[in-house]
């Protein structure tokens, strides 16, 4: 009987330790990587893009929110040179 109380205590810790691990990623990690694959999506749509200001890379650029492009809203995306280089 005291080996399974083990069990069951390892099985809980397991349990406890992979909840955790999975709240730590969906609050600090996932919102990082979603609007980097959304920025990325957005800037390979983007149209009419100008040069930001001096000190930064990136241009601000205009992408269609709606299937018609009736919606547009505004993104910074990465020089078309410095994509370019990748």
């Amino acid at each position: 009987m005291k080996d399974a109380t083990g069990e069951l205590s390892m099985t809980a810790v397991a349990v406890v330790a992979i909840a955790a691990i999975g709240v730590v990623f969906t609050t600090l990690i996932w919102p990082n990587i979603r609007q980097n694959i959304l920025r990325s999506t957005y800037c390979s749509q983007a149209f009419n893009c100008t040069p930001g200001d001096g000190n930064s890379n990136m241009d601000n650029c205009i992408y269609c929110t709606t299937d018609d492009c009736t919606g547009t809203a505004n993104i910074k995306c990465p020089h078309q040179s410095d994509i370019n280089k990748q």
